[in-house]
């Protein structure tokens, strides 16, 4: 009976070292506990860098559209004072006055440094036409600058016969104020200087004849 009592306790002894030593086992984190550990803290830093980027183009974007409000913004401000202003206008006007001494092969104007009108005709059919518009439009209000250049050959006859063919450059300039709501007529006169001491290239001259009124009347 002590035999059998014996075989017992030796029994349930070894059963509780068993039962410790799985215990243990399964207490103690293996190498696959820690890769896996690993690629799940992998996997939670990747899906934070991925809304931190998410959050990064909706902020980008909402800039974009904050960025194109004020671009509307300033675009419909723009619009409203055009809208509410008159502005200002100009008409240009080519007038040759020169005697039969001279023939005008090309005439070219720039108005604020930019070219506006440019013909060329050496046959001398531009030099008939002794009065045309060279510009017709609207204007900023404000100075502005008139340039013109004309290029003229000599037609002389008799004691003048040795100015005939010879070709030479009249240029001149002028400015005018457009102011808002006013049309400005420039006419621009080709004629001659008086003087018998003058040569035949001082004598050509241009003058400018300028006078604003308001848009008003013009239209009437």
């Amino acid at each position: 009976m002590r035999v059998f009592k014996t075989s017992i306790l030796a029994l349930v002894a070894g059963s509780l070292l068993v039962v410790s030593t799985i215990s243990s086992a399964q207490d103690e984190p293996t190498e696959a506990d820690a890769v896996a550990a690993d690629e799940e803290n992998a996997d939670d830093s990747a899906d934070f860098n991925q809304e931190l980027l998410t959050i990064e183009e909706e902020v980008s974007s909402l800039k974009e559209q904050v960025f194109r409000s004020k671009a509307t913004l300033q675009l419909l401000k723009e619009i409203v004072v055009q809208g509410t202003s008159e502005g200002s206008k100009a008409t240009i006007w080519h007038v040759n006055k020169l005697g039969s001494g001279y023939t005008l092969e090309s005439v070219a104007y720039f108005l604020d440094g930019r070219g506006q009108f440019a013909k060329s005709d050496p046959t001398g059919v531009l030099d008939e036409q002794r009065e045309f518009k060279v510009f017709d439009g609207a204007l900023p209000p404000g100075n502005h600058n008139l340039t013109v250049n004309m290029k003229l050959r000599g037609s002389g006859f008799g004691v003048f016969s040795y100015v005939k063919n010879y070709t030479f450059n009249v240029q001149s300039s002028t400015s005018f104020i457009a102011e808002e709501g006013k049309s400005c007529q420039v006419r621009v006169v080709a004629n001659e200087r008086k003087g018998i001491g003058r040569s035949f290239t001082e004598r050509p001259n241009v003058t400018f004849e300028t006078r604003c009124i308001r848009l008003t009347d013009a239209d009437q």
